[in-house]
């Protein structure tokens, strides 16, 4: 392989194992200043007991975002030095306001959430919890506008080769920036409740028949319930969206070659690039135009007026098909859980394993989307203005295929520590009382009825 792609596929290895950790701490930084919340306004311990079982799950999580994400910086001096050259006037500022503004406002009152249960006032430890529920979504507010940028730029004119910044409004809030952060905070928000559902069905099946994980799993599964809808509607508005900036990725998502009034929905093809044409398609007429342009007849461009400019298909294809499949899968689990859990509070054995089978079900379905999203994106890397063959390192393919092989080693081996020690964690609660007596001392329990606060 030459130096191009194996710089792709590094980078693409990278940023896949580090997209999982956020995914997490964006949406359970919010569970957890919820729980919090609920311990203040109740007075029952129960909340505290679950805020603290799922603090040590932020806190492991949030050390994995931050030591994955060092490293995928040091990409973009190393794998891809004309993007910092090129476009480092628009990504440094910005890499360097997250930094400055959320990075360091996490860092700083994460040390108090995670320690300072009883060594501050309740009143500074919750607003702790805000603030790092809050950073975790700040950050993710500037990373996203960056790559949003490198999608739909606007703001910057280019002299001599090099971008340089125009209007910072204009780069910030450019075109697909709303719908590709609301898009990724829903993720977000699905992909830590089913974390925090599986887990606690977990828990529950291997003997934790406690008040704790019953209401975790009952929060984290209406949260899904109620989030998957608002997802779809998010998904709807982003693809039309793309549709406008990016039509030669939604193309290579739908398959379609030539351009088309009442383009069919593909279920299923064989996308062949080099014959530009599908094969084994299974089909229903008109759907995929009027799910794009919300018309039967409209209008789709194929790939074949972007010749040159268009995707890999296939990666594409296939990836957008396993994000919505996921999508269904999540959203059928999410509402019979539900379902069974307003109408008789407890799930039944065959969902219950279905919740611990879907627990990483979030990292399924949004590293589909993020490979629609980055695929989709190339030839280029910012849209129309840089392409990625010109960015990419004079690096010997030897050197880059030897740290490739290091990363996929060492991200192997902490993906499977990181998945035995949330089972471990489960494992151990098994054997911790109920309410201990410390809980109920700190917590000046007023005994509340629990079915009080199971509301």
């Amino acid at each position: 392989m030459d130096a191009l792609i194996l710089s792709r596929l590094q980078f693409a290895l990278n940023i896949s194992f580090h997209i999982l950790f956020p995914t997490i701490t964006i949406a359970l930084g919010w569970f957890l200043f919820y729980f919090k919340l609920r311990s203040n306004l109740s007075g029952h311990p129960v909340w505290m007991r679950i805020y603290r079982f799922w603090v040590r799950v932020f806190a492991l999580t949030f050390a994995l975002g931050v030591v994955s994400g060092v490293t995928m910086s040091f990409q973009f001096g190393t794998n891809w030095p004309g993007f910092m050259e090129k476009a480092g006037n628009i990504a440094g500022p910005l890499l360097g306001y997250e930094v400055l503004t959320a990075f360091f406002l996490e860092a700083t009152f994460l040390g108090i959430m995670l320690f300072g249960m009883r060594r501050v006032p309740n009143w500074l430890h919750t607003l702790a919890t805000f603030v790092v529920a809050a950073g975790t979504t700040l950050s993710a507010f500037w990373i996203l506008s960056l790559n949003s940028w490198l999608h739909t730029p606007q703001g910057h004119e280019v002299i001599d080769g090099v971008i340089y910044a125009k209007d910072w409004s204009a780069i910030i809030f450019n075109p697909s920036f709303p719908y590709r952060f609301s898009h990724m905070l829903l993720a977000s928000g699905l992909t830590a409740s089913f974390l925090i559902a599986g887990l606690s069905a977990y828990r529950l099946l291997i003997g934790d028949n406690k008040i704790a994980p019953k209401l975790a799993l009952k929060t984290a599964t209406y949260t899904a319930a109620v989030l998957i809808p608002l997802q779809i509607l998010a998904g709807d508005m982003h693809g039309l969206n793309t549709l406008e900036h990016q039509p030669q990725k939604v193309a290579a998502m739908e398959g379609v070659w030539e351009t088309e009034q009442g383009a069919p929905l593909l279920l299923f093809a064989i996308p062949d690039e080099q014959e530009r044409t599908n094969h084994a398609e299974l089909a229903i007429p008109n759907l995929a135009s009027f799910i794009l342009t919300h018309e039967l007849d409209g209008e789709i461009k194929g790939l074949n007026e972007f010749r040159g400019e268009h995707p890999p298909v296939a990666p594409v294809f296939y990836s957008f098909r396993v994000m919505v499949g996921m999508g269904v899968l999540m959203l059928l689990a999410a509402w019979a859980g539900a379902y069974y859990l307003f109408r008789r509070g407890e799930l039944p054995d065959w969902l219950g394993k279905l919740f611990i089978a879907m627990s990483f079900s979030g990292w399924v379905a949004t590293l589909a989307g993020w490979y629609v999203t980055e695929v989709g994106r190339q030839p280029y890397l910012v849209s129309g203005v840089l392409r990625t063959a010109d960015a990419v390192t004079g690096l010997p393919p030897q050197n880059i295929g030897l740290s490739f092989t290091l990363y996929a080693v060492i991200y192997a081996v902490l993906m499977v520590a990181y998945i035995r020690t949330l089972t471990l964690m489960c494992r151990k609660s098994v054997g911790i009382e109920e309410i201990s007596k410390g809980d109920a001392d700190e917590k000046h329990t007023n005994k509340l009825d629990i079915a009080s606060s199971n509301a």
